[in-house]
């Protein structure tokens, strides 16, 4: 079952999104993650939001240890951390 989680970053901006994701993405961001469905990110009127979709919890888990906490710690001017996390099992995908 696929698995999501949603990070809201307060403060953020979209500046440290982009210097956050050229580390922790594959090609300097081009590509998402092994495991990774779906990315989506934007400003709030307070911050950043992240939503991703893995394919399951386990891919999600290696991919916050092994990569993006490690990665986060590294990245210059990058999103401030920890973010607020939601995480939960996606029930249902739809697009147009």
């Amino acid at each position: 079952m696929s698995f999501g989680i949603i990070h809201r970053f307060a403060g953020g901006t979209q500046e440290q999104y982009a210097n956050t994701v050229k580390v922790v993405h594959p090609d300097g961001g081009a590509k998402l993650p092994e495991g990774q469905s779906l990315h989506v990110a934007g400003a709030t009127d307070d911050g950043f939001l992240v939503v991703a979709i893995h394919d399951s919890q386990a891919t999600w888990e290696r991919f916050r240890d092994t990569t993006l906490v490690p990665g986060m710690a590294k990245v210059d001017n990058g999103l401030p951390g920890p973010p607020e996390e939601i995480t939960f099992e996606v029930y249902k995908v739809q697009t147009a």
